[in-house]
């Protein structure tokens, strides 16, 4: 009788995931590097979360993705969360390590900085303000990986208040809150302006905060990716500005995992972009 080696496996949680693309991400980069693996989504109810993540190993998973609305339900049930997770208050990543420890990581704010670099290498965190819309568990991402690399001013705006200065409280002075009734005012002399919200997405609301006071020299994206090139971007390149879509996060923030899992770190090009945006 022959011992196979166990393929590993690993997959997206969340409620609902048919729509995910991270299956389509991994997928590619299983076959890119010849590594026997899976992928799979995994649409679990938050009622079967904790059962569901303790069944996971014993059925062959190495860790997971973990998307809406489990992101922040996940810490509460992890042995291990890393502090860059405990600040942000929700995790993406988790991995189950060997010692039968259930690891929690958020690397949304890496995919985030990542993303920005790669795409407009000459960006410069430290070169002026920056103007965040939303306040919601990716504007957190946002605003942790923000400060971190030294943007000494973040400008922030929430259709709720309150939410803002909750960030606010929590982040501190170099927070600054402004009404989203005069969001647009907050784009004078910003060098990055980032849309954390859904705002402008597929089938949501367009982005109607006026933008007349961006300045040409700044660089501005969008977290959302359905689609592409989103109203935010558009008026962003009419006026001169740099723009970097939000699908490069989504395959940055997914790198560190795929590692972490299956030992190998993918690489992120044209490439993957491309399968990707096919599947």
């Amino acid at each position: 009788m022959t011992d196979h080696p166990r393929i590993p496996l690993a997959g997206v949680i969340g409620s609902p995931v048919a729509h995910s693309r991270s299956p389509a991400l991994h997928g590619y980069w299983l076959r890119r590097y010849g590594i026997a693996g899976a992928y799979v989504p995994l649409d679990i109810a938050q009622a079967d979360l904790r059962d569901v993540l303790a069944a996971l190993p014993k059925a062959g998973f190495v860790g997971c993705n973990v998307t809406i609305p489990h992101k922040e339900s996940v810490l509460q049930i992890a042995d291990v969360v890393t502090d860059r997770a405990a600040l942000i208050g929700a995790a993406n990543t988790l991995i189950f390590r060997k010692d039968g420890k259930l690891h929690a990581d958020n690397t949304d704010g890496y995919g985030f900085i990542a993303n920005l670099r790669q795409q407009a290498p000459f960006w410069a965190p430290a070169a002026g303000p920056a103007a965040v819309f939303g306040a919601g568990g990716a504007a957190r991402a946002v605003v942790a990986s923000l400060l971190e690399v030294g943007v000494p001013e973040i400008r922030l705006t929430n259709r709720t208040r309150p939410r803002a200065e909750a960030l606010r409280a929590e982040f501190g002075a170099r927070i600054v809150v402004h009404d989203w009734v005069q969001a647009g005012a907050m784009l004078e002399d910003v060098a990055t302006a980032v849309n954390t919200t859904s705002l402008g997405m597929t089938g949501k609301p367009e982005f109607l905060a006026p933008m007349d006071a961006l300045p040409q020299t700044a660089v501005v994206t969008d977290l959302v990716y359905t689609p592409l090139k989103t109203r935010f971007l558009k008026t962003a390149e009419e006026m001169g500005c740099t723009t970097v879509d939000g699908l490069g996060m989504l395959l940055h923030q997914a790198a560190p995992g795929f590692e972490r899992w299956f030992g190998q770190r993918p690489e992120v090009d044209a490439e993957t972009r491309a399968a990707v945006l096919a599947g």
